[in-house]
């Protein structure tokens, strides 16, 4: 048993209690006595209606089965459907129209359109890069992705290939000559570079000077020994740095001496203590929290072996550069951190209250604001956010009576650490039916807070399936993509969020892109997210951030929504049209169809349990690796529940393709030392009884939400080893 230190009615793990007071405390100018006061008179007030707006939850989902059963043969109209909606108070009125009030954001939320990185928190090397993702190199991702296809002669060498090399330096220019581009000239017919007059001049072969075309996009220089060393140009808000050196390698194989071009990626970035991580008990919360400390104090480091040498990583410096007045300008060379806290549906013993669970909820909120306490005290050196704020990224919350809930404590976390109301702002994700059929109503019961809302197609779907489970089978997973909802629910949050004042104020965001080696065919599909008005969009990688950037350069956000906010908004009645099977499928569709999903989930489920891995890249079935977290498990452990539930599927049939598909993600995993094989002993392997229950238990899993399982089984894997 973990030793525990007893606070009044609270005992709390010894090893937490030690990192707060010995690591998070210090220097915030709050007591441990005053912290856990205010946390244990907190819990008392807070927690029992925690358990209240669970439990209706759970009411309305029954009410829900009781609707959809009683119509599952009959036919009802939108009418009808909605009526009962309002009826039992799942769906509320559209109140008066408001406008968010949310204050001292930050630039990189309210100013400008650029990607997002979504990253496990308790990785510190992954944190370190997500956070230092905010300029990238357009030479390496041209480089080393599939952006060029490795056909010969442009294949990737041990040494660098000049043929690639100038198959780069052509996609550079293309870009330059985009968005920023010189008078009828190409950057490729560059030989140098000069500043004259505050403008600057491209200088050809036959040393004629050409201008750029809007010469305002010049914002500033660097020399070194009297010769440009860097370019800094702004386009869409923003920058771009093209580096020159005529003695480097890259350098000489240009006249211009161009060495890179770098961009201006991520702006902002998730740390994540929720889907991503396998988070069970106070030990794994601890380097949750620890991670997240060190970013707040700037003095996060990881070292570690890559190729045979030893790495050591920290925060990025910013970067300066003198104007093009000459004034010295100062960029930030890191992304701004947010922070995204679990669901209220979760509960940790960590700390118990009367020997109860408490809400994980009120843990994250509590400590991971005290962390950034350390930010916010800042004036100087490496600072998160400039403006005083603390970004916490909320998911699963289902409507406004929760998102007020949540309201009220971040007010009470800010209160016991004396910090001005509304420093916590909150990221409102519309991932479940009740908050996206109510979102006005749910922005606004945190206008004063609400930095961003986004959309996510995986637990969005997850959700769907479980609201309307006894209606009928529903569409396989790649039909769902095509249902008239969820175009109109991504409408609707872009339509939402310009109504409510979003714009130059808070970020509308897009779900992830989950093939980080297929970059080629993300610069070719993504550009889809800027273009239906999303001011960011999550990227899975430094590197995909850097070409998703791309999409913010080529396509002025802005100007997008300006336009959307002329049209029409999204229907409700299209939200509300249940994705339900019509006609019927073939036996080859339907085998495909649960073995893609049970490989899915066997993928993922086997490296949780086992390993404690909340996100990696998981072959499919086809062997192309996906990034995937616990969203993806919901989508696909609830599809086949419905179609188990309506017969689509016989149980025997689901458990023999569970058995067929261990049998290939083990061969898909053989070459990983820490694999435990769940064949041909299924019934040992904790990790295959746990994917088991996922699907067969799934209709009675709350909305559907994975965790509760996987939390069992990684807590049996974890005594195991312990006992050894």
């Amino acid at each position: 048993m973990s030793q525990t230190i007893s606070y009044g009615s609270l005992k709390i793990n010894a090893a937490l209690y030690d990192f707060i007071s010995k690591e998070a405390i210090p220097q915030t100018g709050i007591s441990v006595e005053h912290f856990w006061n205010g946390f244990e008179k907190t819990l008392h007030e807070l927690a029992p209606i925690n358990k209240m707006l669970l439990d209706k939850r759970d009411a309305f989902q029954e009410k829900l089965d009781a609707w959809y059963l009683a119509h599952r043969t009959t036919s009802f109209t939108p009418e009808e459907h909605q009526h009962f909606l309002k009826q039992i108070g799942y769906l509320v009125e559209v109140p008066q129209t408001e406008t968010i009030g949310t204050l001292h954001v930050d630039p990189e939320i309210s100013e400008v359109a650029a990607p997002q990185l979504v990253v496990p928190a308790d990785n510190a090397r992954y944190a370190l890069n997500a956070a230092n993702a905010r300029w990238g190199s357009l030479f390496d991702v041209f480089y080393g992705t599939d952006m060029i296809d490795e056909v010969a002669p442009y294949e990737k060498k041990e040494q660098y290939n000049p043929a690639r090399g100038a198959k780069v330096f052509e996609l550079a220019f293309a870009f330059l000559d985009q968005v920023a581009p010189l008078q009828e000239h190409s950057y490729a017919d560059v030989h140098g570079f000069t500043i004259q007059d505050h403008k600057l001049y491209a200088i050809l072969a036959n040393r004629e000077t050409v201008v750029l075309l809007q010469p305002e996009k010049f914002a500033g220089y660097n020399f070194h020994e009297n010769e440009i060393s860097s370019l800094l140009l702004k386009n869409n808000g923003l920058h771009v740095e093209i580096q020159i050196d005529k003695q480097s390698l890259i350098g000489k194989s240009h006249p211009s001496g161009l060495k890179d071009v770098i961009i201006e990626s991520a702006l902002s970035a998730i740390q994540d203590c929720e889907d991503s991580v396998a988070a069970v008990d106070a030990e794994d919360k601890i380097a949750i929290y620890r991670n997240w400390n060190g970013l707040m104090r700037g003095d996060l480091s990881a070292t570690f072996e890559n190729k045979g040498k030893t790495i050591h990583r920290k925060l990025n410096p910013d970067k300066t550069f003198t104007s093009r007045k000459g004034e010295r300008i100062t960029l930030k060379g890191r992304v701004l951190l947010l922070i995204r806290n679990v669901g209220i549906h979760m509960y940790t013993d960590a700390v118990t209250c009367k020997d109860e669970a408490i809400p994980e909820g009120f843990l994250d909120a509590f400590v991971t604001t005290l962390c950034a306490m350390h930010d916010l005290q800042k004036t100087e050196g490496i600072r998160n956010s400039v403006n005083g704020s603390v970004y916490i990224v909320k998911p699963k919350c289902h409507g406004p009576e929760e998102i007020a809930f949540i309201n009220t404590l971040f007010g009470r976390v800010e209160d016991v650490l004396a910090l001005p109301r509304y420093t916590i702002k909150m990221g409102l994700m519309d991932e479940e039916r009740r908050t996206t059929i109510n979102l006005e109503a749910a922005i606004s019961q945190a206008k004063e807070r609400v930095f961003f809302i986004n959309t996510g197609f995986l637990d969005r779907t997850g959700d769907e399936i479980h609201s309307c489970m006894e209606l009928g089978a529903v569409v396989p997973k790649e039909s769902m993509k095509k249902e008239a909802w969820l175009k109109a629910y991504e409408d609707h949050n872009v339509d939402v969020g310009l109504s409510m004042g979003f714009k130059d104020k808070a970020q509308i965001g897009k779900g992830m892109w989950t093939m980080p080696d297929l970059m080629k065919k993300m610069v070719e599909l993504k550009i889809a997210h800027p273009k239906a008005g999303a001011t960011t969009a999550w990227v899975p990688s430094p590197t995909a951030a850097t070409l998703h950037a791309l999409h913010y350069h080529y396509i002025d956000v802005q100007k997008v929504l300006q336009e959307i906010a002329k049209r029409p908004q999204a229907s409700l009645d299209a939200i509300l049209t249940p994705p339900i099977l019509h006609g019927s499928l073939s036996k080859e569709e339907i085998t495909q169809e649960i073995e893609n999903n049970i490989q899915s989930i066997l993928g993922y489920v086997v490296r949780w349990v086992d390993q404690g891995i909340g996100c990696s890249k998981v072959p499919d079935i086809n062997n192309v690796e996906l990034m995937e977290d616990r969203a993806t498990l919901r989508i696909s452990s609830q599809h086949l529940a419905n179609w188990l539930h309506h017969g689509i599927v016989t149980h025997e049939e689901v458990k023999n393709a569970f058995e067929k598909m261990a049998v290939v993600v083990d061969k898909q995993n053989n070459h990983d030392k820490h694999y435990r094989p769940m064949s041909p002993h299924f019934e040992k392997s904790i990790a295959f009884r746990a994917a088991l229950d996922l699907v067969f238990k799934g209709k009675k899993q709350p909305n559907g939400y994975t965790e509760f399982i996987l939390h069992v089984k990684r807590k049996e894997v974890k005594k195991q080893a312990s006992q050894g």
